[in-house]
């Protein structure tokens, strides 16, 4: 299962208000590339078949078949590194802890730069 840090499900109950995306779900995705790394993206979307629903403190996340092995384990954070300048990470179970794991990718709503 993924889980969401405090300082994450802040950042996605904001983000969702800013974009009138309430009521919506936060997907998490990710994808292996050909160099044998990992690619992430999140968005405000609806439940689609096969989907994995999470509640986590909460944020209700959605996590499609072709992400689940890749997330189980994950933990969502959020940094900021300096006033405007922030992304949401994931680590993986088997990082360090304080490991800044992969970003997301961006996403539109929450202001996070790939």
């Amino acid at each position: 299962m993924m889980r969401v840090t405090a300082a994450a499900v802040r950042q996605v109950l904001a983000a969702a208000r800013a974009s009138d995306a309430a009521g919506l779900a936060l997907r998490v995705a990710a994808r292996r590339l050909p160099d044998g790394s990992v690619d992430y993206a999140l968005g405000f979307d609806e439940p689609r078949q096969g989907d994995l629903a999470v509640e986590q403190e909460g944020v209700d996340l959605l996590i499609g078949p072709p992400s689940q092995a890749l997330l189980e384990g994950t933990t969502l954070d959020f940094v900021e590194y300096e006033p405007g300048q922030f992304r949401f990470i994931l680590i993986s179970a088997d990082e360090p802890p304080g490991a800044e794991g992969g970003g997301c990718g961006g996403c539109d709503a929450c202001g996070s730069e790939p």
